[in-house]
C-alpha cells in the first residue's frame, strides 16, 4: 500500500491493476479469449483467458491485498473455488470440517470427493480439543467457517490455526459471512481463504463468483495449476462486475451491520420468536471469541419461531423481505435451511447439529431498518400470533 494506508482505501485503490494506456479509471473487460503472440511462446503477458486475463488478474491481485496473502484466484463459483481447494488432496487424505456447515461443502465432500477416496468428518470446531482429537495419521487439513453456516457457530482461528500447524495440516477457512472487511484468517495463521464472492464481496445479487487466497508462494503454484487444468474460472465481466461490487463493500458492510444489530435486537424481543443466533449478540456462545477476532458480530443470523409456528405463514406473510437462496446481497434475504441451503444434508445430522424445521436464516439488507423490521413483525404475527 503505497498511496494509502487504510482498508477503506485498499478497496478502491487496491490490486495490481492494469497498465491501461487510456488511464481508465476502472479496469477495463478483457472479453477475449486469446492473445496474439510476437512468437511461438513469446507472448504479451497473456495467451489464454482460462490461463490468465487481464481483468481477471486484476481482481485476482486486489483479493490477495485485501485478504492479506500471497496469491488470490477467482472462480465461478463459490464452489468451483473450494473444489480447486480440495483438489490439493489425495486418495486415503481426510479433511475436518465444521459440523455446523454450508449444505453445498457437505454435498461436495460426501458425494464427489468420496468417489475419489478422500474422507471428511464432521466436528464441532467451536471445541478445539475435540478438533485434536479427531487427527489422526491421514488427515491433512481443518476445514471451517466462522461464523458457521446457518447456526452462527464461532471457531477460534487463532486456536485452530495452531493445531494444524502443530500436525503439520492446513487450516482452510470460508470468510464468506464476514468478508476480509470484518474479518481476515490469514492473520490468525491459516493458509487459505475461500469465498462465495456471490455474497458480500459482490453485494448486489447480480454475479455468481468464487474466490480463493492463499498464505504462501508454494499453495500459490499448486492451486494455479489446479485453477488452469480445471478450468472452473471466473469470466471477465463477471471480474468486473466483482471489482465494481468491492469498492463499496465498507459502506455497505457498514450498514448491514447497524440493520442487523437492530433487527437481532427486535428479535431477540419478541415474544413469537424463541431462539436467535448472531455472533453480535452478548448471550451468542462464542461472542467473545468472535470479538477478539472480527470486527463485530456480522450481517448474517437464524432465528426459531415460537414452538407450534406456522413457517410457511411467515414465508407468505413477507413483503419486502425475499425468500430465496444465496445472501448478501443489498436486499434483505430469508431461506429456510432444512429444505433450500442445507437440504443436502441428511435429516438425522442436520439435528444432531441443531439444524432445525422451524429455523430461519436471516441476510439483513442496507433498506431503512425499521421497515426491515416491520415486515419482520407482521411476518412473525402472521405465523404465530402473537404481536411484538
Amino acid at each position: 500500500m503505497s498511496a494509502y494506508e487504510h482498508f477503506d482505501s485498499a478497496l478502491i485503490h487496491g490490486g495490481a491493476g492494469i497498465d491501461d494506456p487510456t488511464h481508465s479509471v476502472n479496469v477495463p473487460i478483457y472479453q477475449t479469449s486469446t492473445f496474439g503472440q510476437h512468437l511461438p511462446g513469446d507472448f504479451y503477458g497473456y495467451e489464454y483467458s482460462r490461463t490468465g486475463n487481464p481483468t481477471r488478474a486484476a481482481l485476482e491481485s486486489l483479493v490477495a491485498e485485501l485478504e492479506g496473502g500471497e496469491r488470490g484466484f477467482a472462480f465461478a463459483s463459490g464452489m468451483a473455488a473450494l473444489t480447486a481447494v480440495l483438489s490439493l488432496f489425495k486418495t486415503g487424505d481426510k479433511v475436518i470440517t465444521s459440523s455446523n456447515v454450508y449444505g453445498g461443502t457437505f454435498r461436495v465432500l460426501d458425494k464427489v470427493f468420496s468417489n475419489f477416496g478422500i474422507d471428511y468428518v464432521m466436528v464441532d470446531t467451536s471445541d478445539v480439543a475435540a478438533v485434536e482429537e479427531a487427527i489422526d495419521e491421514r488427515t491433512v487439513a481443518l476445514l471451517v467457517e466462522t461464523p458457521a453456516n446457518p447456526l452462527l457457530t464461532i471457531t477460534d482461528l487463532r486456536a485452530i490455526a495452531q493445531v494444524a500447524k502443530k500436525h503439520g495440516l492446513l487450516a482452510i477457512a470460508d470468510n464468506t459471512f464476514m468478508t476480509p472487511y470484518l474479518q481476515r484468517p490469514l492473520d490468525f495463521g491459516f493458509d487459505i481463504v475461500v469465498h462465495s464472492a456471490t455474497k458480500y464481496l459482490g453485494g448486489h445479487s447480480d454475479v455468481v463468483a468464487g474466490l480463493a487466497v492463499v498464505a504462501n508462494a508454494e499453495l500459490g503454484e499448486r492451486i494455479a495449476f489446479l485453477q488452469n487444468s480445471t478450468g472452473g474460472v471466473l469470466g471477465p465481466f463477471d471480474s468486473f462486475l466483482l471489482q465494481r461490487g468491492i469498492k463499496t463493500l465498507g459502506v455497505r458492510m457498514d450498514r448491514h451491520v447497524r440493520n442487523a444489530q437492530a433487527v437481532a435486537a427486535f428479535l431477540q424481543g419478541h415474544p413469537g420468536v424463541r431462539a436467535v443466533y448472531y455472533p453480535g449478540l452478548e448471550g451468542h456462545p462464542g461472542h467473545d471469541v468472535n470479538a477478539a477476532q472480527a470486527k463485530n458480530g456480522g450481517v448474517m443470523m437464524s432465528f426459531e419461531l415460537a414452538q407450534g409456528a406456522d413457517i410457511n405463514a411467515f414465508f407468505l406473510g413477507l413483503d419486502l423481505v425475499v425468500l430465496a437462496e444465496s445472501l448478501g446481497g443489498v436486499e434483505s434475504l430469508v431461506c429456510h435451511p432444512a429444505t433450500m441451503t442445507h437440504a443436502a444434508i441428511p435429516a438425522e445430522i442436520r439435528k444432531k447439529v441443531g439444524i432445525s424445521d422451524e429455523l430461519i436464516r436471516l441476510s439483513v439488507g442496507i433498506e431503512d431498518e425499521r421497515d426491515i423490521i416491520a415486515d419482520l413483525g407482521r411476518a412473525i404475527a402472521a405465523a404465530t400470533g402473537k404481536e411484538a
